[in-house]
């Protein structure tokens, strides 16, 4: 099948890897399938507009490894026009299990363009992880099989080789049909990695620097096999292609009466700047309510210090609406061997909210505070007045203020209401004063799941 493929850059003498190229793929019309919008966002960059393209690595030991940074500095070259923000979010030794619970304030706060994913676990909380994602979120996601640590065999006996057995399954059923179901991108790293393993005579050892970690070859032969997936194909049918959409102001929605109305489908909308020299401030309303009103327009940062520290609290949720402050957690009292403690938890604005322990729920005064005690995670003595700390964030914008543009390149979107119930909404801008807000278009996020 011809493939019409843009962004791969050809490697030059002095850019000679140390170690042998993987073969062309043996399907390549597999390549790029199901993240062509944010590969377009890449491919159109110019320097006079530079798209704002935000793309986060997530999972555990696996992804944090330089593969990933290998990938990012890709991205970078290839599409130097592109205004990038990439992060790597990953927490070793988390399983999906585990990985479930920092993803709300990780993962869907972020609200990437794209989302690059792997972690070993249980299917369900795997799939919850890409639902939540496609449903919270308009992320692409490209998710990734597994690489090789051992030759599989022909005949995988489940009784006694259980492991292999559900790497097995995992990646040629589960994982497979997860994409499938959320219209997610699928890496195939497994059938090449082993293609190469045969083909330069190595034993899966040989990419290894123990037994499931990669060493620098294992880094470069990943990173390879992802990057090249990365690649825009214009020609690919763009499954998402209405889940992001912009207005432009003058021809989409107009002004009346100093008052900018745009009927929406979605959870988030951005407001892009223009350079009216009459530009004035403007309020933001949504459903006749400010941004702020909307209790899932507030985000729970991580709380720190995270995991692998003496004691972390991995997921911290909400019973009533919350107000933008800190808060801290403090150790008021542990038994010898660190398996029960006691805690206090106090506001920068709330003030003192209340005392529990790990042993049950605990519920803030408040209600702006709730741990669920599989949200503890201990590693080894848990010292007196331990503190973990996070901060209440907005993901809204009450007013919209006059535009200061530095640099009239990038798109510098202000984001007037993330986390909305997604659904139908009216957005209303109305000027303060004689004058217009300085908006230049109008951007309606809507995730492609409900």
């Amino acid at each position: 099948m011809l493939c019409l493929i843009v962004g791969l850059t050809p490697v030059h003498a002095a850019d000679k890897p140390a170690f042998p190229a993987p073969a062309p793929p043996k399907d390549a019309s597999a390549l790029g399938v199901n993240v062509q919008r944010t590969m377009k966002l890449l491919a159109t960059s110019t320097p006079k507009q530079r798209n704002k393209v935000r793309i986060l690595f997530y999972g555990q030991s696996i992804t944090e490894q330089d593969w990933s940074k290998q990938v990012a500095d890709d991205l970078r070259r290839r599409f130097p026009h592109a205004d990038l923000e990439i992060e790597n979010r990953a927490i070793g030794g988390f399983a999906s299990q585990l990985l479930i619970r920092p993803a709300e304030h990780d993962l869907y706060p972020f609200y990437p363009d794209l989302l690059i994913f792997h972690v070993y676990g249980g299917n369900k909380e795997y799939e919850e992880i890409i639902k939540n994602v496609r449903s919270r979120t308009t992320a692409e996601v490209l998710m990734q099989k597994d690489h090789v640590t051992k030759w599989p065999t022909e005949v995988i006996d489940d009784k006694k080789d259980k492991g292999m057995w559900w790497d097995n399954l995992m990646n040629h059923t589960l994982l497979p049909d997860i994409a499938k179901k959320y219209g997610c991108g699928l890496a195939d790293i497994r059938g090449p990695w082993l293609e190469y393993l045969k083909a330069n005579k190595l034993e899966p050892k040989d990419l290894l620097k123990d037994g499931v970690h990669l060493n620098d070859h294992g880094n470069y032969l990943m990173a390879e096999l992802v990057k090249r997936y990365l690649v825009y194909r214009p020609e690919l049918k763009d499954i998402d292609k209405d889940s992001v959409r912009t207005f432009e102001v003058g021809k989409d929605a107009t002004w009346k009466d100093d008052k900018l109305t745009l009927e929406f489908e979605g959870n988030r909308v951005d407001l892009l700047p223009s350079t009216d020299a009459k530009a004035v401030e403007a309020s933001i309303r949504i459903d006749g309510k400010k941004p702020s009103a909307f209790p899932e327009c507030y985000a729970i940062t991580r709380p720190k210090p995270g995991p692998w520290s003496p004691l972390a609290v991995t997921r911290v949720d909400r019973e009533k609406p919350l107000l933008l402050e800190d808060w801290t957690l403090k150790v008021t009292s542990v038994n010898a061997d660190s398996t029960a403690w006691d805690f206090e938890v106090t506001g920068s604005r709330t003030g003192a909210d209340g005392n529990g322990s790990n042993a049950k729920t605990f519920v803030s005064n408040s209600g702006r505070v709730k741990i669920e005690p599989a949200a503890w995670f201990r590693n080894g003595k848990v010292p007196m007045g331990h503190e973990i700390k996070w901060k209440v964030v907005p993901m809204f914008a009450d007013t919209y203020p006059v535009p200061k543009i530095e640099d009239a390149t990038r798109e510098n979107a202000v984001t007037a209401a993330q986390g909305l119930p997604n659904g139908r909404h009216t957005l209303e801008i109305s000027a303060e004063g004689k004058g217009v807000a300085g908006v230049r278009a109008i951007r309606v996020y809507r995730p492609p799941v409900k």
